[in-house]
C-alpha cells in the first residue's frame, strides 16, 4: 500500500517495505527514517534483505549533518574476529554484517560473503553499535521555503493534487504562494471548478487525516514499548537530546565540565599538526592553551566508528571517580552529541617513560636507577588503587604512564579500562592490549582479571631495568617480546646481560642489589599462569621495600644475588624470598608470551610505535 503525506512543499511516498518515517519534525524541517524490522526485542528473526538508499532526483529531500554511510553484507560465514559487526540474527554457516565504509575490513568481506551488499545510512555517534545504529535509522530534510513565507503570511500549508503543486491555504481564499493580495497570476478564484475543489478538499483533508493517524500510532508505539529505547527521542536540533540516560546536562558530563568544540578547536589553534603529541589507534592527542592560561593535552577521537563513543564514555566514566596524585587528570570533554569527540587532560610536559627508556628523549646516563626505582613505584602505586577501585587498566606500557618535569609519574589513557565487581573473578572479554604486554593467559582463555596487568607491568620493569623496548623486530624470532628474553636471561642467572649499562650495574654493589631484586619481581608478574603471580598490592609492597634498602643481607666474601654471579666487594646475601619466589622457584622450562597483538592506544611520537604480528 502507498500513502502520500503533505510536509509542506511535496508529499512523500512511503513503502512499508522499505523505509518508514519514524518521526516526523516540522519545526525544524527534518524527520528520521529507519528500516522496518531490522532488529527484534522480542523474538530473534533473520535481518530480512532490504534495498539500497535513493533519494528523489528532485533534491527536495536530502541527508541531515552528522550522518555516515554503512554497508551490509548478506551470506557471511563464520568470521569470529568480526562478531561485533554481526545484526541481526544470524547461524554458523550465514550472517549479516554492518560495516562503515571506511572500515579496515571492506575488501576482506566483500570477499568472502556470498550474498547481497546493500549501501543504507545510519547517525554517526549512535552508542550500543551498529545493531542500534540501524534500527534508529537516519535523519532526512527537505526544503520548506514556500511553506514558511506562507506560514509567516498567516495562512496553512497545502497541496494541490489535481495541479500536483503547492498551495497556502489563507482566510479569504486559496493563493499560490502566501495571502495577501493578487500578486500572482496563479491565484485560484473563488469560482472554481468541481475539479479544482476536489483537488483543495484532498489536499487538506489527506494531511490531516495523516496527521491523526501518525498521532495515534505514535501514541500506540509509546504505551506498548515506552521511551526507554530511546527510538522517538527528538531530534530538533541535531544534537541534543531531552532525554539524558548518559548524565549529561548543559554543563556538565558525568560531573566534568563540558567544553565547546570551537573552544578546543581555538585552544589547539585548529588542531595544527605542529601541536600533535601522539597519534594512534583511537585517535590523536594535540596540545593546547585555554583562555584562562592551563595547558591541556586534547585527545581527538577518530571519527564514523561507534567503538570510539563507548571508549570516550568509559574514559569520563571511569576518570571521573579517581582521585590519584599518579593518575591523569581530566579536565572535561565537549558533548557526546558534538561535532567531534574531544577530551581534555592536563598537560604532562616531559613526555613518556618510553620517550625515556628507547624513544627520542632517550640519552645514556640521564635516566639513573634512583629515577627508575620511582617511577617503578608510583606506577605501581596507581595500579593499585585502580584495582581497589575494581578497575583494571588493561593497557598497562611505558607509552601510557607520562612524566612531569619532576620525573613523577602519571598513569594515562582509561579508554580499555574495565570496571569489575569486587564479587567476581573474572571478566570474560576478547582479549585488548598491545603487543608485546598482553596477558598469555587473558589471551587464550578470554578472562581479563587484576593478574593481567600484572603481566603487564612485569613488562615495564624489565624495560625499566634494560632499556628496551617491548616489542622489537630487529632482535632474534624468540626474543622478539621483551618477556621472552627476560624470562631466559633470569633463568639463565644472566641478569647481568639484560641491564642497561648505564646503569652502573657493576660498578654500584646497593644498584646491583636493587636491580637483581627488581629482575626477580618482574620473573614472578610474568608467569604464564595467573594464579603464580603476586597481586599489585604485594608488587608495591615488595618494590618500596627494595627501594628502601631493607634487607638486603649482609657482605660476605663470595656468592650471588638471586642466582647473579657478583664480584667478590660487592657479594650480598640474597634478600629472603617472598612465599610467592619459593613456589615460583625459576620454572625453568616455560617461557611464558605475550602475543602480538594490536594495540588500539595513541602513541606517543617519540616512542617506537607498535607492531602487529
Amino acid at each position: 500500500m502507498v500513502f502520500q503525506s503533505l510536509i509542506c512543499l511535496y508529499p512523500i511516498h512511503h513503502s512499508p517495505n522499505i523505509y518508514e518515517n519514524q518521526t516526523l519534525r516540522v519545526s525544524n524541517t527534518a524527520f528520521s527514517v529507519s528500516r522496518p524490522n531490522t532488529t527484534n526485542s522480542k523474538g530473534c528473526l533473520p535481518l530480512p534483505l532490504t534495498q539500497n538508499l535513493t533519494l528523489p532526483s528532485t533534491r527536495e529531500f536530502d541527508i541531515a549533518p552528522n550522518q555516515t554511510d554503512i554497508r551490509l553484507f548478506y551470506g557471511c560465514g563464520s568470521l569470529p574476529w568480526l562478531e561485533e559487526h554481526k545484526v541481526g540474527c544470524f547461524n554458523e554457516t550465514s550472517s549479516v554484517l554492518a560495516l562503515y565504509k571506511e572500515d579496515k575490513n571492506i575488501s576482506f568481506v566483500s570477499k568472502n560473503c556470498q550474498g547481497e551488499v546493500v549501501d543504507t545510512i545510519v547517525e554517526d555517534g549512535i552508542i550500543g553499535g551498529n545493531e542500534e545504529a540501524l534500527t534508529k535509522g537516519f535523519l532526512l530534510t527537505w526544503k520548506a521555503g514556500n511553506c514558511s513565507v506562507c506560514h509567516n503570511t498567516g495562512g496553512r500549508c497545502g497541496f494541490d493534487f489535481v495541479m500536483y503543486t503547492f498551495r497556502c491555504f489563507c482566510t479569504d481564499r486559496v493563493h499560490s504562494a502566501k495571502c495577501g493580495p493578487d500578486d500572482d497570476p496563479a491565484v485560484i478564484k473563488k469560482g472554481l471548478s468541481l475539479k479544482a475543489k476536489l483537488g483543495i478538499g484532498l489536499g487538506i483533508g489527506i494531511p490531516s487525516m495523516l496527521a491523526i493517524g501518525l498521532l495515534f500510532l505514535f501514541l500506540q508505539y509509546k504505551r506498548k514499548y515506552g521511551t526507554s529505547g530511546g527510538q522517538l527521542e527528538s531530534r530538533d536540533s541535531y544534537s541534543d537530546s531531552s532525554s539524558n540516560p548518559h548524565g549529561e546536562s548543559s554543563s556538565e558530563y558525568f560531573g566534568v565540565p563540558l567544553f565547546l568544540y570551537e573552544q578546543l578547536k581555538e585552544a589547539t589553534n585548529n588542531f595544527d599538526h605542529t601541536k600533535e603529541l601522539g597519534d594512534g589507534g583511537f585517535g590523536t592527542v594535540y596540545y593546547g592553551k585555554l583562555p584562562d592560561g592551563r595547558e591541556v593535552a586534547v585527545k581527538r577521537l577518530y571519527e564514523h566508528n561507534w567503538k570510539r563513543v563507548e571508549q570516550f564514555i568509559n574514559e569520563v566514566k571511569i576518570l571521573t571517580r579517581l582521585r590519584h596524585k599518579n593518575l591523569v587528570s581530566l579536565y572535561g570533554c565537549t558533548s557526546r552529541h558534538s561535532r567531534e569527540l574531544l577530551l581534555v587532560y592536563e598537560y604532562i610536559s616531559n613526555g613518556t617513560v618510553a620517550c625515556h627508556l628507547h624513544g627520542g628523549l632517550a640519552k645514556p646516563g640521564s635516566l639513573p636507577w634512583s629515577t627508575r626505582m620511582k617511577i617503578a613505584v608510583e606506577t605501581a602505586s596507581a595500579l593499585a588503587y585502580l584495582h581497589a577501585s575494581d578497575i583494571i587498566h588493561r593497557d598497562v606500557k611505558t607509552n601510557n604512564i607520562l612524566l612531569d618535569n619532576n620525573f613523577c609519574v602519571k598513569v594515562a589513557d582509561f579508554g580499555l579500562s574495565r570496571d569489575v565487581p569486587n564479587d567476581v573473578t573474572h571478566v570474560s572479554t576478547a582479549p585488548q592490549g598491545s603487543p608485546g604486554y598482553l596477558d598469555p593467559e587473558y589471551y587464550n582463555c578470554y578472562q581479563l582479571t587484576s593478574k593481567s596487568d600484572v603481566y603487564s607491568f612485569g613488562v615495564v620493569l624489565i624495560e625499566l631495568i634494560s632499556s628496551k623496548p617491548a616489542v622489537d623486530m630487529n632482535r632474534s624470532r624468540d626474543e622478539i617480546n621483551l618477556s621472552n628474553l627476560a624470562v631466559r636471561k633470569i633463568q639463565e642467572s644472566a641478569v647481568s646481560e639484560l641491564v642497561d649499562p648505564s646503569l652502573g650495574f657493576d660498578s654500584d654493589c646497593r644498584v646491583m642489589g636493587m636491580i637483581v631484586s627488581v629482575a626477580g619481581l618482574a620473573f614472578q608478574c610474568l608467569q604464564r599462569e595467573k594464579d603464580l603471580r603476586p597481586s599489585m598490592y604485594e608488587v608495591l609492597h615488595e618494590l618500596r621495600r627494595i627501594e628502601s634498602g631493607k634487607d638486603e643481607g649482609k657482605v660476605r666474601d663470595e656468592g650471588d644475588v638471586d642466582g647473579v654471579a657478583v664480584s667478590h666487594s660487592c657479594a650480598h646475601s640474597p634478600p629472603p624470598a617472598s612465599p610467592e619466589w619459593e613456589e615460583v622457584g625459576l620454572l625453568k622450562n616455560i617461557k611464558p608470551t605475550s602475543p602480538n597483538t594490536v594495540t588500539d592506544k595513541w602513541e606517543s611520537k617519540c616512542t617506537t610505535p607498535n607492531i602487529s604480528g
